[in-house]
């Protein structure tokens, strides 16, 4: 079955609650044209009633007109739209006298009906309401006064009244859907919009936005939304792309310095101690494109920030000082010293693996760009909004215009000027993005050729 259009349902689904709501006005409208013609009906009845009540009198068991020839006569000259049938009958429903009007016709006697009240009936093939009245002698009933008035009229108004709204309703219906589908239409303008510019955004165009309409409405932020997500995925690919190639790049420059070294040992023999030589620097490099490799693994591994935390109480002491544990050889190398001030034992709830790499890559870089025989401070701190770790360097410091970029994924400060450094440019990158992960505040406080500070905010 095919599917309506999204204009259609939502034309559908007005029609739909307006029908439901025609239909309750239609019915409230016939119901109370009907109420009010037998109400008018019911009155005139009643009239008519106490009138002939007031013209007879009750003689030993006879029902007697007062002034027969004069109300025969009345009767008979009575000009009505509805006229009213009159007539009376013994206790036993057989017939005294009625009015001229009924003619050859006789009102029907219901032994049964409840007396005093209202009830419809026929007369021959007309419809009536008809109310049988009894009268009394003392506490004896000697007869009744029946009294009916045609409801043929009425049956016609009513009639017509149906017909016209049994034609009326569907014509509504369908002028209804034509203008809903007309509004629908303009209404979602906005959404064909949406769908010309979707279909012309691919990876290699995504500048195409959707044009915001004027109201501001549901679709307005609906657009905007939509905007504001193509923005994001432009963004992410746009990184992407750099990340995919600055990790080309990285990749293939150890590769390049391996391939050249054994290039060089195969052109002519060597003694032993040049062989060795050349393999100890390939084994190097190896193992800075494994690190490379590792550090690629781990940036993609929380890009998404899927991972699943193992949250628990972890002891900051603890962390540190495993840390600095297991960097001492790096740390003895360079002959640096390491200063842990902790006044007591602190606890967070935290990831320790992830911390312990945030932790980790931060004293590397630190041990990196210290020169021999500077300090490295570590320090822990507790304040009213939370628990403050820092972890200071004396080396070579950042510049103030790089420490925005430090972040960036294989961006270097001023690697020209330091060769002998080595690294990736991946080491802060990951600590960002595993302090964002862990809702860590990360902070970097520096000055050239005075140190870096770089400083965590773990919150209560």
């Amino acid at each position: 079955m095919q599917q309506l259009s999204f204009k259609n349902r939502i034309a559908s689904n007005y029609i739909i609650t307006t029908a439901l709501l025609i239909f309750v006005v239609f019915f409230a409208i016939y119901s109370i044209v009907k109420f009010s013609i037998y109400i008018r009906v019911n009155n005139e009845i009643k009239k008519e009633v106490t009138e002939h009540l007031q013209e007879i009198e009750v003689i030993e068991n006879c029902v007697l007109l007062i002034e027969e020839e004069e109300w025969k006569l009345s009767q008979f000259n009575k000009v009505e739209v509805s006229p009213a049938f009159i007539q009376f009958v013994d206790e036993l429903g057989t017939m005294v006298e009625k009015s001229p009007n009924l003619k050859q016709k006789q009102l029907v006697f219901k032994p049964d009906a409840p007396v005093n009240e209202l009830f419809d009936t026929k007369l021959e093939n007309i419809s009536v309401r008809q109310i049988q009245v009894p009268l009394y002698q003392g506490t004896k009933i000697i007869g009744y006064l029946i009294v009916a008035m045609s409801l043929e009229d009425s049956v016609m108004v009513l009639n017509n009244l149906f017909k016209i709204m049994l034609l009326a309703y569907p014509l509504i219906l369908l002028v209804l859907f034509l203008i809903a589908r007309f509004i629908a239409g303009r209404s979602i303008k906005p959404i064909s919009a949406i769908i010309e510019t979707s279909n012309v955004i691919t990876k290699d165009n995504l500048k195409s936005r959707i044009p915001l309409p004027q109201n501001r409405d549901e679709l307005f932020i609906l657009s905007k939304t939509i905007n504001n997500l193509l923005d994001r995925v432009e963004n992410a690919i746009e990184r992407e792309k750099q990340f995919t190639s600055d990790a080309s790049h990285e990749l293939r420059t150890p590769l390049a310095v391996i391939k050249g070294t054994l290039e060089v040992l195969i052109r002519k023999p060597r003694d032993p101690e040049e062989y060795k030589e050349k393999i100890a620097f390939c084994v190097s490099e190896v193992n800075r494109l494994n690190h490379l490799v590792d550090e690629l693994l781990l940036l993609a591994r929380f890009e998404n920030q899927k991972q699943t935390l193992k949250l628990e109480s972890v002891s900051l002491n603890a962390v540190f000082l495993d840390v600095i544990s297991r960097n001492s050889t790096i740390i003895a190398e360079k002959k640096l010293k390491c200063q842990a001030h902790f006044a007591k034992d602190y606890y967070v709830t935290t990831d320790t693996y992830l911390l312990g790499i945030i932790v980790n890559n931060i004293l590397t870089n630190a041990v990196k760009y210290s020169k021999p025989n500077d300090t490295i401070v570590f320090e822990i701190a507790e304040t009213p909004s939370g628990t403050i770790c820092s972890i200071a360097d004396n080396g070579i410091g950042i510049a103030q215009e790089d420490l925005q970029k430090i972040f960036d994924q294989f961006y270097r400060s001023k690697s020209n000027q330091h060769p002998e450094i080595k690294g990736t440019g991946l080491g802060l990158s990951i600590v960002k993005r595993l302090s964002l992960l862990l809702q860590i505040e990360l902070q970097i406080e520096s000055e050239e050729h005075k140190g870096t500070k770089v400083i965590l905010k773990f919150s209560n």
